[in-house]
């Protein structure tokens, strides 16, 4: 019998679920899910949920097959219980089961628990460094009913989420052929697309998913790297002025963002806070831009203090002053700076708030993807 630790079971976070939303909730919840979910899977996508940790706690909702590497049975998880997961050296070890890579197979169409979260599909625990990394594999139409619900709101209207759908099943297939590595073809952040597994499925996303399954954005025969973001704050940019590459379909298109919360914003810093963020010139005293992109992104601004000067990029800067984006003007007022900006996020590909109003106005996701990705066309699959 393998050693269990109950710090953060799966059981016990589905009894305080159930104790907000009744006795059965949770059973309620699985019962939908599989009720929702499509006939059959397709693609496997393979992502990175915690990637060169110490341990991570691992379970399934169902009695799961523990397997080694070579694929024979090696034990059994009992359901609803977490176990951790850790590394050593060459091997992995769930429990007292150790092998250069373990595998967790839920039985009965079960779920995952990795971490904090649930999730469907299966979870291999492979060594990395000093730590181990947990992979999801998961079937890609069932990793989108999740990306879906965490990059834009489950209750917006459908030709906009079915825009999401689509863009978001061709950027995991790009960066399935173009940059995933030996391990896993994407991570669950923002550095690949939020996934949060079963948290941020809902009927509206299932839908959208389901209405345009297989579907994928194309140019030249080729799944396109079908970049989005918030709001571009007016009108996107051609990519090459934001990144290095410059792609035929990523150029920049009147946006219909207008009336979005992020569509204008304003964040102020006093002379002191501004000094301790940026660091290296002593007292801040100006901030003069010197490139921009045609639409106004800060490409490079020069910093000057009291000590000296430097120049940083627009997301140097972003990153270093928390902006929504890199679309900003800079005002000194008196003993502060006000930064006055536009946007959410890099500006290139499908704007999901412009999404959103042209859905909202009856346009359908087909003109909605073709807008945002010029040039590029809507491609079957399967």
């Amino acid at each position: 019998m393998a050693s269990r630790s109950f710090s953060v079971s799966p059981v016990l976070l589905l009894k305080q679920m159930s104790a907000l939303g009744g006795r059965h909730w949770w059973l309620s919840f699985l019962l939908w899910i599989v009720m929702v979910g499509p006939a059959q899977a397709a693609t496997d996508l393979r992502v990175a949920i915690k990637d060169g940790v110490s341990r991570v706690q691992v379970g399934s909702s169902t009695n799961a097959i523990v397997r080694n590497s070579a694929g024979q049975q090696v034990g059994e998880l009992e359901a609803l219980n977490a176990f951790t997961a850790q590394g050593g050296g060459s091997s992995v070890a769930v429990g007292n089961w150790r092998s250069n890579q373990l595998w967790i197979e839920p039985r009965d169409n079960g779920y995952v628990w990795i971490g904090d979260r649930w999730y469907r599909g299966r979870t291999k625990i492979i060594p990395k460094g000093q730590g181990i990394t947990a992979v999801n594999y998961v079937d890609l139409e069932q990793y989108l009913y999740s990306v879906l619900g965490a990059e834009m709101s489950p209750t917006w209207p459908q030709e906009a989420l079915k825009a999401q759908a689509v863009a978001a099943r061709s950027f995991a297939l790009n960066k399935r052929a173009t940059s995933a590595n030996a391990l896993y073809d994407v991570v669950n952040t923002v550095n690949s697309q939020v996934y949060k597994g079963l948290d941020t499925e809902a009927q509206g996303t299932h839908m959208a998913v389901n209405a345009t399954a297989g579907q994928v954005m194309t140019y030249g025969g080729q799944v396109i790297l079908a970049a989005f973001h918030s709001s571009s704050g007016g009108h996107t940019e051609n990519v090459e002025d934001v990144w290095v590459q410059p792609l035929p379909y990523l150029r920049g298109v009147a946006d219909y963002d207008i009336g979005s919360p992020v569509y204008e914003w304003t964040k102020s810093f006093s002379v002191g806070e501004l000094t301790g963020k940026i660091g290296g010139v002593g007292t801040v005293r100006s901030m003069t831009p010197e490139r921009t992109t045609p639409h106004g992104r800060v490409v490079t601004m020069k910093v000057t203090g009291d000590r000296g000067s430097k120049r940083l990029t627009g997301n140097e800067l972003r990153s270093a002053l928390g902006l929504r984006s890199t679309l900003f003007t800079v005002a000194p007022t008196g003993s502060s700076f006000l930064i006055s900006g536009r946007g959410y996020g890099h500006g290139l590909g499908l704007s999901q708030w412009g999404a959103h109003n042209l859905a909202a106005q009856g346009t359908d996701y087909q003109q909605i993807l073709t807008h945002y990705y010029q040039g590029a066309t809507i491609s079957q699959t399967n």
